[in-house]
């Protein structure tokens, strides 16, 4: 059994479901609530709707539901989301697959494509945010390390403010050796990195991969090895770098406006 709090996080996965069609499979899945405020009872509605089932019940239950999530995530403001049995959200997606996949969209509709890489980006509440913008902002795919990464998955979907239910998302082993399939593929892969090329100097309206580390450390070593070059972002304050987060959506949003530019 998995819960999900947040009225945003909630909202997108009701919605994630009813447009891929997978309500009619997830046994065991329904809300719970305690008291129907306004946002509630609009979620219970589109709940009914999708053909989710709807319980009252009290907030001493809905207490005991959250106590195993992270304190952040226990703030269930009156209502959870409980699924029980298989849920197809929660497969993993196969990076092999998924970029087999784009590459062949891409090649039949004569465009290019996105992917978004998390290096070592550890805050839960960074890679949320670097979600939504990847929805926001047209980026096909996120990629995040098995290992040195982060693990509260409650926590990032509050942050992402429900798109994680929308982002395609693919946890790998080695990054190295995913990035070696990406430029096999065609993707030119830039690292993020303080003297890289700026951003609007650069063609990005091909197959590209973006490479965002942490702000103590940056792109690991081995991985910076594999970038096919660097992007930086010109700015002008008295600080070294920009919060990862918004680095990853200032470099998201000059891909796109390059694509929406005519010629």
């Amino acid at each position: 059994m998995q819960i999900k709090t947040g009225f945003h996080a909630i909202e997108e996965y009701l919605r994630s479901l009813e447009a891929q069609k997978h309500t009619d499979g997830l046994q065991g899945t329904e809300i719970r609530y305690a008291k129907a405020g306004p946002r509630v009872k609009k979620i219970i509605d589109f709940a009914y709707k999708t053909g989710v089932p709807v319980v009252k019940t009290d907030n001493a239950h809905l207490d005991a539901l959250v106590r195993p999530l992270s304190e952040p995530s226990r703030d269930h403001r009156g209502i959870v989301l409980v699924i029980g049995g298989e849920n197809p959200k929660q497969k993993a997606i196969d990076f092999d697959s998924f970029i087999a996949e784009l590459s062949a969209a891409c090649e039949r509709e004569k465009r290019g494509a996105l992917v978004m890489i998390l290096d070592s980006v550890t805050d839960p509440h960074n890679v949320g945010a670097v979600i939504r913008s990847c929805d926001q902002l047209g980026a096909e795919l996120l990629v995040l390390p098995e290992k040195r990464g982060a693990s509260d998955s409650a926590v990032i979907e509050r942050s992402s403010a429900g798109a994680s239910a929308w982002v395609p998302t693919a946890v790998v082993t080695n990054l190295v050796r995913a990035v070696e399939k990406l430029q096999k593929a065609g993707f030119w892969v830039y690292g993020a990195a303080a003297d890289g090329t700026a951003a609007h100097s650069l063609d990005l309206k091909g197959k590209i991969a973006f490479i965002m580390g942490s702000e103590g450390s940056g792109i690991s070593r081995l991985l910076a090895k594999k970038c096919d070059g660097f992007i930086s972002i010109p700015c002008c304050g008295k600080l070294d770098s920009l919060n990862v987060s918004v680095a990853a959506g200032i470099l998201l949003y000059e891909r796109r406006r390059q694509c929406l530019t005519k010629g």
